[in-house]
């Protein structure tokens, strides 16, 4: 009994890592629903991804062995349906109303429009010619759309705009699926996904190279953050010295403002220590010294008082 063939082995992996790449936006929706508004995020892209995966999901009915790449389709047409319903829900009035137009133009009328027409008007082998071409052109688009993020990375020299796990796992669907076309000789999934294998290695080198670019910055960036905080830190230490200093000079001025002893005080006060250092014979003649003195002032004071008189 044979095993799986090559081709079938790598549809399976196409299919896993294209379904990753489906699930990606649900952070996003996650936000949403918490936050219960769109807030600025634009839903074109899922709209645009709904008529794309509904597309390719009828090319796998048509095309014979098509079914790995109706049953990834598939997937995406519900994750997508998901996703603009959600938006709807939760985007204002104004864009409701918008996308509610584009959602019925798109992905109801002309994806109506293509499957009646190819249905009805054409037969044979050119059916799946139709079809594929469509789905091609809508692919390419799809790939070609972060072609902008690229213009604005080159032109900010920055990688914040570009996510990598995003520019991954669209380098590695394009070249799964690039081989899967190789493999089963399928043209118009080969030409967009080959496209979009390129764009993917480009997205990549430009990252790694923007991020190289970002890290050997940081030391200079680093290195003038340190300065501008040391520069800070002795302004705000000469500050602190400055108002010491204005502090101590206050003090200062204070006990110099501060009254003076007077000088009779002071006298008694050496007085005291005088009188404590005498013996009792010297503290006797100070005593009666003192005495006489006061009898001397007291007759001068008299005289003086007579002669005013």
């Amino acid at each position: 009994m044979a095993g799986p063939s090559l081709s079938f082995i790598v549809g399976i992996v196409g299919n896993i890592i294209s379904i990753l790449v489906f699930l990606s936006p649900i952070g996003t929706f996650r936000r949403v629903v918490k936050n219960k508004s769109t807030e600025d995020f634009e839903g074109l892209p899922y709209v645009s991804t709904f008529l794309s995966t509904s597309l390719w999901t009828f090319y796998g009915l048509l095309k014979p062995g098509g079914l790995l790449i109706m049953t990834v389709n598939g997937t995406g047409v519900v994750l997508q349906a998901i996703y603009v319903t959600l938006y709807l829900i939760y985007a204002p009035k104004e864009k409701r109303i918008k996308y509610l137009k584009l959602v019925g133009v798109l992905d109801v009328g002309c994806l109506a429009l293509v499957i009646l027409v190819v249905l009805l008007a054409i037969h044979g082998s050119v059916r799946i010619t139709v079809v594929g071409i469509l789905c091609a052109g809508l692919t390419l688009g799809m790939y070609a759309s972060p072609l902008s993020i690229m213009r604005t990375v080159i032109k900010t020299r920055s990688v914040e705009y570009m996510p990598f796990f995003l520019s991954f796992f669209l380098f590695l669907n394009g070249g799964t699926w690039t081989l899967y076309a190789i493999l089963v000789k399928d043209l118009f999934v080969l030409v967009p996904n080959a496209i979009g294998f390129v764009l993917g290695s480009l997205q990549l080198i430009l990252y790694f190279v923007y991020k190289t670019m970002s890290r050997s910055k940081m030391p200079t960036v680093k290195t003038e953050e340190e300065g501008s905080a040391n520069l800070v830190k002795s302004s705000v230490e000469m500050s602190e010295n400055e108002a010491n200093r204005e502090k101590n000079e206050s003090s200062l001025t204070k006990v110099r403002s501060l009254p003076k002893t007077s000088v009779s005080k002071q006298h008694s006060f050496q007085k005291i220590l005088k009188t404590h250092s005498l013996s009792p014979y010297e503290l006797q003649c100070s005593t009666n010294c003192a005495h006489e003195e006061e009898d001397l002032e007291a007759a001068l004071g008299e005289s003086n008082t007579t002669r005013q008189a």
